[in-house]
């Protein structure tokens, strides 16, 4: 069987930074869970067409925005924060 790879557009939040750093601010950092696809927000009025665009992608799944307002700073949001930790 062939795979079809599929790509959406989504909107891009307004510039976040701070000491004259650019932040990681993007819907694109969404995670993909068992039974949900968890959508960044920032408190703007693109956050609410965002999550509505990436629902489309994902019908089987229910689709949370999460509130990544602080996360941003630390340089990454959700898909970032759930990445695997080695073992020590």
């Amino acid at each position: 069987t062939s795979k079809v790879l599929k790509t959406l557009e989504v909107f891009v939040p307004k510039l976040y930074s701070a000491e004259k750093k650019r932040m990681p601010a993007s819907y694109a950092n969404f995670y993909i869970a068992n039974n949900v696809v968890l959508v960044p927000q920032f408190n703007l009025e693109t956050d609410k067409k965002a999550l509505e665009t990436i629902a489309k992608y994902f019908p089987e799944r229910k689709t949370i925005g999460i509130d990544c307002e602080d996360l941003v700073y630390g340089f990454g949001t959700l898909h970032c924060i759930s990445q695997q930790q080695p073992q020590v």
